[in-house]
């Protein structure tokens, strides 16, 4: 097999990139090749659709499409479809959601809806004269972006304020204009994308044209127009909270205070150590993620600013909050959620219009407090277990199915295995040696 560069490969045919594939990377052409095959679907426009979500497209990756019912959010109760291939994550969403149910479930508080965008330009004028007709560039900006504005405007949305920003002790001559968003039921990108790149021609216009730019300080040079996906200014809080003495008895007899406790602990050994918050926050967005991506959203967009919203303060930092006030146990997290319910793939994916559908068709606000909820009781299921159990009894004991079937076990081989592993520890020698000592007996 010698491996071969190629050119106009995005203009060949899927079967035509695939026997290039095959050909120049795979062992088995034929049986790789139809690997490749049997994931395509059968409604010819629906994989047309779905293959336009992406560039050069041979097949579909398919993932678990699971649900995590019970899940009482501002007194309503949801099931919600979450897609994820860790084989604990759904199972502790919905052990947490049920734990909660009884216990008042999940209030969530939107803490803001602002989104933001940039225009980075350099400018090697005066700065008292930049700064005292910034007034007139912003007019200028928001005329002629009118047209743009004008449809998400009557939706209640649009441009809220901008602001200029002067970098010049960074960088000479680099200054930003700050643009804040409300974007309603969107992501908004594309909206916003297109926003700053008329401001980035509308500035360029101002400052040949205008009067009030000195004739010898008329050149300006955009560097980037783009949207940011830190949005600090469109958070969701969930939090839950019960009576200490109502969290209940827990695993090898643990009562309800030394419970609290040491969650609360827990807790804030990840405001502390930034390699424990790292691994406490993973687990939040174990949740999160599962419901950005059945939902049709930007799953990597909203972990950048997850991240770096933990890290707001000058040190990586967990997003989740604990307290025992009065004999009351509250658990909270914060985290910034810019998602949308309408247009991109929320839109266009069949599955993600559905994932909607089953969630009730909710506004972008509904949805941000949905997702907090899966985010918050994802992080409440792992702690209980760590402060407990240890996360690695129960997880694996989810993975004992995954064990299995690589060892190729029949359903009956199944049902024993998972008998005899009830009351012990799952390894992958343990259960291959077990399975191995039953096939000896047959």
């Amino acid at each position: 097999m010698s491996k071969k560069s190629v050119n106009g490969f995005s203009k060949m045919s899927k079967n035509e990139k695939l026997d290039w594939l095959t050909s120049n990377y795979m062992n088995k052409a034929d049986t790789d090749k139809a690997l490749f095959n049997y994931f395509q679907l059968n409604n010819d426009s629906l994989q047309k659709v779905i293959d336009g979500f992406s560039e050069n497209t041979v097949s579909n990756f398919v993932l678990p499409y699971s649900l995590a019912p019970n899940f009482l959010i501002d007194d309503e109760l949801y099931c919600i479809p979450m897609v994820i291939e860790e084989s604990s994550v759904v199972a502790a969403a919905a052990s947490a959601a049920k734990y909660w149910q009884h216990r008042g479930g999940f209030k969530t508080t939107i803490l803001g809806t602002t989104k933001v965008g940039q225009v980075h330009f350099k400018w090697h004028g005066s700065q008292s004269v930049i700064k005292s007709i910034y007034s007139k560039i912003e007019s200028f900006l928001l005329g002629n972006a009118a047209a743009i504005i004008d449809n998400m405007k009557s939706r209640g949305g649009g441009i809220q304020r901008t602001e200029l920003l002067d970098f010049t002790h960074a960088e000479p001559g680099l200054y930003q204009i700050k643009v804040h968003f409300e974007t309603c039921d969107s992501m908004g990108a594309n909206f916003i994308n297109s926003v700053l790149e008329n401001f980035s021609d509308s500035l360029e216009r101002f400052f040949v044209d205008s009067p009030d730019v000195p004739d010898e300080d008329r050149d300006v040079y955009i560097i980037m127009s783009i949207l940011s996906n830190y949005t600090p200014e469109c958070v969701v809080r969930a939090e839950v909270s019960c009576p200490v003495h109502d969290l209940g008895v827990f695993a090898n007899g643990m009562l309800a205070e030394q419970l609290a406790e040491k969650f609360k602990t827990a807790v804030k050994i990840a405001h502390i150590d930034p390699y424990r918050a790292t691994t406490h926050n993973k687990g939040i967005f174990n949740g999160i993620d599962a419901v950005i991506l059945a939902t049709g959203n930007d799953f990597r967009a909203t972990e950048a600013a997850g991240h770096t919203y933990a890290a707001r303060h000058g040190q990586y930092s967990s997003l989740s909050f604990c307290e025992i006030t009065d004999g009351i146990f509250r658990f909270w997290l914060d985290v910034p959620l810019a998602i949308g319910t309408v247009g991109g793939l929320t839109s266009l994916h069949p599955m993600a219009k559905k994932t909607l559908e089953i969630l009730g068709n909710p506004s972008a606000a509904q949805l941000m407090r949905i997702v907090a909820s899966v985010g918050l009781a994802q992080n409440f299921a792992a702690i209980r277990s760590l402060v407990t159990t240890g996360i690695q009894k129960g997880h694996m004991k989810m993975h004992l199915m995954n064990i299995l079937n690589h060892l190729s076990a029949s359903e009956d081989e199944c049902v024993r295995v998972f008998s005899y592993f009830d009351d012990k520890t799952v390894s992958f020698a343990g259960v291959r040696d077990y399975l191995a000592r039953i096939r000896s007996s047959i």
